[in-house]
């Protein structure tokens, strides 16, 4: 049906003109001659005011109720109550979904853990409605950073035979029913859909460079899936996940890349969702735009991961996990360097090669590897790049010391036997840039449907 955006409403593009608008009920008053009622439509954080005239109107009490979907034809007028905005006086109201007494959404005010157990309605809040806004200007600004670039958009698989980050946290594929008649697990696989064993993709990164030995620059944007048992405010088994591969780049040029990028979007969400950061700012996170501002305004910390182990050392604080050189960086450390250190976000290299994965470039110390974290205050990890291992030998030997099958990855070994070049990447964990953003601190609050460890709806 023909209808008019409340944002554009709210904009003043209809002062004085019949308009015709669709929403669903967020609040109502009544009194003995006229009622109120707010109204959404997802388009604005804000809601239009609805002024019903109960002479012209008759029972307006169907249309008071919370949640009730409905349709709207009025006149826009100047707002009696709020200075500079307008309302609509509504002459003819039409009910398009009715909605029970027992709408979950009653309160004014719900916690996030029970908004978390109704997911299907939790949108209609304004928390969530300014959360999904924000992700998608988001989404947006990554895609329009890399197109202006001139980097491909590509589709990896979301089922593969190999495991990216070769560590077998991976999510099975199979059409085998609960119950089978084969006793080993090679008959198994063979009598499978595939033909071998399958699972859901941790990453594309190694679909993406192959894409990037032909096409230079590429980029790829979708859901990857883990089966880890990390059940904490910022893991999820589904998360999305953006993943550049660019052809004769070092690991300067990776780091350049993520820090344009990070500024670029950051620069975008300010300048669209003005209101929606106004919002965060006042109920989750004090200060959040004057730290998305300085992120924009200032060049990130490149730390050495050997000058942050020093760091942690000498630390005042009583760290829960050990941070002796060879140890995995946690969140803890992550954010006394981001927060208390330098109070910005900072790029850690050049990682033991132990504790990173197999394709990644082996520095000449024999020790290290030419990795990158990117931390940000308040959240830690939201990307995890490197310059790839772009000699044969060395990949091939990489993978033995790990134990890993050179056939399940024979695609990938063939990019260093024909033309082999240096090249690099990252990945962005999309949602915790979108926690970052917005000072959501949990990530089951950033996706419409988190998936995470003995949850599934």
């Amino acid at each position: 049906m023909k209808h008019i955006d409340i944002k554009d409403i709210l904009a003043k593009q209809y002062n004085g003109q019949q308009v015709t608008v669709c929403g669903w009920v967020r609040a109502a008053r009544d009194s003995k001659t006229i009622a109120f009622v707010s109204l959404n439509d997802g388009t604005s954080l804000e809601h239009l005011q609805i002024v019903l005239d109960k002479a012209a109107l008759g029972d307006v009490s169907d249309y008071l109720r919370m949640g009730a979907a409905l349709k709207v034809e009025g006149q826009v007028v100047d707002a009696v109550v709020k200075e500079g905005g307008v309302e609509v006086n509504a002459t003819q109201v039409t009910v398009l979904g009715e909605c029970p007494p027992e709408y979950p959404l009653q309160k004014k005010r719900h916690t996030m853990e029970y908004l978390r157990t109704i997911p299907q309605l939790r949108l209609r809040t304004n928390t969530f409605n300014a959360v999904f806004r924000v992700r998608s200007v988001l989404a947006g600004a990554l895609h329009r950073f890399f197109q202006e670039r001139g980097f491909s958009y590509i589709h990896t698989p979301l089922i593969t035979g190999s495991d990216c980050e070769g560590a077998g946290e991976m999510f099975r594929v199979t059409t085998h029913p609960f119950a089978t008649p084969y006793t080993n697990e090679e008959d198994y696989y063979a009598n499978d859909f595939f033909g071998k064993k399958a699972g859901l993709s941790v990453s594309g990164q190694l679909e993406g460079e192959m894409a990037a030995m032909a096409m230079g620059k590429i980029y790829t944007f979708g859901p990857s899936f883990r089966a880890e048992k990390s059940n904490t405010p910022r893991h999820l088994a589904e998360f999305w996940h953006l993943e550049p591969e660019v052809a004769f780049a070092e690991l300067p040029d990776v780091i350049e890349l993520a820090e344009t990028m990070i500024k670029y979007v950051i620069k975008d969400v300010m300048e669209r969702c003005p209101a929606e950061l106004a919002f965060f700012e006042q109920h989750f996170e004090a200060g959040l735009r004057d730290k998305l501002n300085n992120i924009v305004q200032n060049d990130f910390a490149i730390l050495d991961y050997t000058d942050a182990i020093d760091l942690l050392a000498k630390a005042d604080v009583e760290f829960q996990y050990p941070h002796e050189w060879g140890c995995d960086l946690q969140t803890e450390h992550e954010r006394y360097i981001t927060e208390k250190v330098f109070n910005k976000p900072v790029f850690v290299i050049n990682y033991p090669k132990a504790i990173k994965s197999f394709y990644m470039k082996q520095n000449a110390d024999g020790k290290t590897v030419a990795a990158t974290d990117l931390l940000v205050p308040g959240v830690g990890e939201i990307i995890g790049g490197s310059e790839r291992e772009a000699d044969l030998g060395k990949l091939l030997a990489a993978m033995r010391e790990r134990n890993m099958p050179e056939e399940a990855y024979s695609d990938y070994i063939d990019l260093r036997r024909f033309g082999s070049c240096p090249h690099g990447g990252f990945g962005l964990g999309f949602d915790r840039l979108v926690m970052y953003v917005t000072g959501m601190s949990n990530i089951r609050d950033v996706l419409l449907f988190p998936r995470t460890v003995g949850s599934l709806r």
